[in-house]
């Protein structure tokens, strides 16, 4: 049979594409031949819905390519394909289980493409899906669905917060968790609030509660799902900001300067580094822009509530079906909300005495959770039995370095959040670890003797105390804190400022030839002047004159009620407060904070001493006295890693190879050690150079030099004399070939 040939027309009715592209730039000229097509696809989708599962390849494939042309010029002919969407609608919901896999996809990105092109809103598209998501069995389809979903809500959100289809949504989401607890189609829910909390999108305290409620399903897979939100999904949500975000420029030698680091070696350039980047994730945490970005922990509507029925529910019911890593992480859960908005739960502490033993499956995990637990309202007589069975039980000459370093490491983080904790004899004790011959249980014993010394020395013996330890005893600055006392609130950082005004004013009358105590209140009064005009604007008109205000001098920050003039010097001052400083040794303030205002260039100092403090405190090496577990970020959790310590170096207990392994696991920045040669010959390499004579010379084959070296052997006298003042010729003028 000969082929027929198609004219001209007919090309052009059959190439799709072809007719779409003149479609695009002409509508008017060619609606007769979109209305052709289109009645087309009317009796393909009729004949398609008449007998879905008898239709042909032929029919499917035309109809497939029919609904892409239509969907790709429906907003040129509004009109004609006012009901375009609906039918995709209707052919999706009806037949989604019998629709070919391409069809069904092809349906899919139609009604993602009318919704691009505003034919149809975000909440029916949003509606259509999400139904089908939940109950096909089609991997692929969920899939597909799951992505449209995310993609139409993110674009939905991306120039302003939507928060009429957000809220719509969180419902749809809460409904679905809530309506049968024991389905696992909440899984889908908790996928969707998580990838949209992790990207921003959604940040509400409506998006906590839906997986709150996902935390309490009975559905195992569901409640691992809400966990694990609460567990993670702010780590996430800060790991997609730091990829995101861009690193802010610092003047790394300024920084160098500040932590006094001299010799410049690669392992100090990667702790500045570290050190840098540590303070700037701070610095942003501190100056978010958003005001919403809160923890999920911090919106929880009822967190004692929500605790005791993660607690009730899931640990202490007999019909929990949890298995033992599951249950894991609802304590972790549970200690973390505890721990975090300083909660009590009734027989949370007794429920970890069956636990902490040393044969325990992940015993690491539960003195951690135990310790996040632990905070300054828990009353010590709770804390105290807990504290001596894991000394008892870990800590003793008998048991292994890695279970001595284990309870060593879990009481001083239940100490550094409740110090009550332990007696004076235990504490004294455990003291005495720090000459063990294991290096892992010397260094968790002098980290508890170094949380002592900052917290409370007068538990320690007297030559357990340290200098400073003792100094501040001394003079009253260590004190005691009581059960269930909370320190009086001020400005972070600013005895460093105090501190740092004070060595200004002493250089200054070194300078100047002054004793260090004399006053000199003219020239601080001009620089407080001047520190208040550092950031105006020199441009700026006057307002008007001068104002007549009180001076300085004038001003009583007495809280006396005395109203005689003569007041004692400074110095009559200084030596009574010498005198009552042994009788009333109490905190107090900065006196800066109560003496004087701070002027803007007091406000940038003390950010930048501020800055410096946390640079120095995670250089290795530097001094970091009073650095705490109390200076751990509250939304950070105590890992078992932690709890573990040093344990891994322990003598003995690996060989050579396992223990350098070990070493490098934490190193893997560091390139491979190379000699200064070696790197100058791998930087020519790659250079594209050549070595030199005197290294050609020297690779030579011994064989190959062996006649020059006789010959030189034989030479006599006058051929040396030659030879060399041939070779300074040489040099004159240049080499062999004269080259000046």
């Amino acid at each position: 049979m000969v082929k027929r040939k198609l004219g001209a027309l007919e090309k052009v009715e059959a190439d799709l594409p072809n007719l779409q592209h003149k479609l695009r730039r002409d509508p008017k000229s060619y609606i007769e031949d979109f209305r052709a097509q289109h009645y087309q696809y009317e009796s393909h989708r009729e004949i398609f819905m008449a007998a879905p599962s008898s239709a042909t390849d032929t029919g499917i494939i035309s109809l497939r390519e029919l609904i892409d042309f239509i969907a790709h010029v429906a907003d040129c002919y509004p009109d004609i394909t006012k009901n375009f969407g609906q039918e995709l609608i209707d052919m999706l919901t009806q037949h989604h289980l019998l629709l070919e896999p391409e069809l069904r996809e092809k349906i899919v990105g139609s009604l993602v493409l009318l919704r691009k092109k505003d034919l149809m809103d975000s909440a029916t598209l949003l509606q259509t899906l999400f139904p089908i998501l939940i109950s096909t069995p089609s991997k692929t389809l969920r899939a597909l669905i799951f992505q449209k979903i995310l993609m139409d809500l993110r674009s939905s959100n991306a120039k302003s917060t939507n928060h009429k289809l957000n809220r719509t949504m969180q419902t749809v989401l809460f409904n679905l968790v809530t309506s049968d607890r024991t389905s696992s189609k909440g899984l889908w829910a908790i996928k969707l609030t998580r990838e949209l909390w992790k990207r921003q999108i959604w940040t509400d305290a409506k998006a906590v509660e839906v997986m709150k409620e996902a935390a309490l399903a009975e559905n195992e897979k569901v409640i691992v799902g809400g966990v694990r939100f609460f567990l993670g999904g702010d780590k996430e949500r800060e790991e997609m900001e730091e990829e995101s975000s861009d690193e802010e420029a610092i003047d790394i030698g300024k920084v160098k300067h500040q932590v006094g680091i001299n010799k410049k070696t690669k392992k100090k350039a990667r702790a500045i580094e570290k050190a840098k980047a540590t303070v700037q994730r701070r610095e942003r945490k501190k100056n978010q822009p958003h005001p919403l970005n809160f923890s999920a922990l911090h919106l929880l509507h009822d967190p004692q509530g929500f605790a005791e029925s993660l607690f009730s529910k899931h640990l202490q019911s007999s019909k929990s079906k949890l298995n033992l890593e599951q249950k894991l992480m609802v304590l972790q859960l549970v200690t973390r909300l505890v721990g975090l908005h300083k909660l009590h739960i009734m027989h949370l502490y007794s429920y970890f005495q069956k636990y902490l033993t040393p044969r325990q499956p992940s015993v690491t995990s539960f003195l951690a959770s135990l310790a996040q637990a632990s905070h300054d309202l828990v009353p010590p007589d709770d804390l105290e039995p807990l504290v001596l069975k894991i000394a008892n039980e870990f800590v003793s000459e008998a048991a292994a370095s890695e279970v001595a370093t284990a309870g060593l490491n879990a009481i001083r983080e239940i100490c550094a959040r409740q110090p009550l904790a332990i007696n004076e004899t235990l504490l004294q004790d455990l003291v005495m670890y720090r000459k063990s011959k294991d290096k892992g249980v010397v260094m968790a014993a002098r980290g508890l003797l170094s949380l002592y010394r900052d917290l409370n020395p007068e538990m320690l013996k007297r030559r357990d105390r340290g200098k400073d330890a003792s100094i501040g005893l001394q003079h009253g600055e260590k004190q005691v804190k009581r059960f269930g006392a909370q320190e009086a609130g001020g400005i972070e950082g600013l005895e460093l400022l105090e501190k740092w005004k004070e060595e200004e004013r002493k250089r200054k009358r070194a300078q100047k030839g002054l004793a260090s105590d004399e006053e000199d209140d003219e020239e601080e009064e001009e620089d407080d002047w001047d520190a208040w005009n550092v950031e105006d604007d020199e441009d700026s008109d006057d307002s008007g004159g001068w104002i007549d205000v009180q001076s300085d001098a004038e001003i009583d920050l007495s809280d006396s009620e005395d109203e005689d003039g003569n007041r004692p010097s400074k110095k009559a001052k200084q030596a009574n407060e010498d005198k009552t400083a042994d009788s009333k040794p109490e905190n107090k303030l900065p006196s800066i904070a109560t003496t004087r205002i701070l002027t803007p260039a007091d406000l940038a100092k003390l950010q930048e001493l501020r800055q410096e403090a946390a640079v120095n405190a995670l250089v290795p090496g530097a001094k970091r006295r009073g650095q705490t577990a109390e200076a751990r970020h509250n939304d950070d959790a105590l890992t078992a890693a932690e709890i573990e310590g040093l344990a891994a170096l322990s003598a003995g207990k690996a060989t050579r190879e396992e223990r350098i392994a070990h070493a490098r696991e934490g190193k893997t920045d560091r390139s491979e050690h190379k000699s200064v040669t070696a790197k100058r010959k791998e930087k020519k390499e790659e250079q594209g150079k050549s070595t030199t004579n005197k290294e050609k010379a020297r690779k030579k084959n011994f064989l190959m030099t062996l006649g020059k070296a006789k010959s030189k052997g034989k030479r006599s006298l006058v051929e040396t004399r030659a030879v060399l003042r041939a070779h300074q010729d040489r040099q004159k003028r240049g080499g062999r070939r004269g080259n000046k």
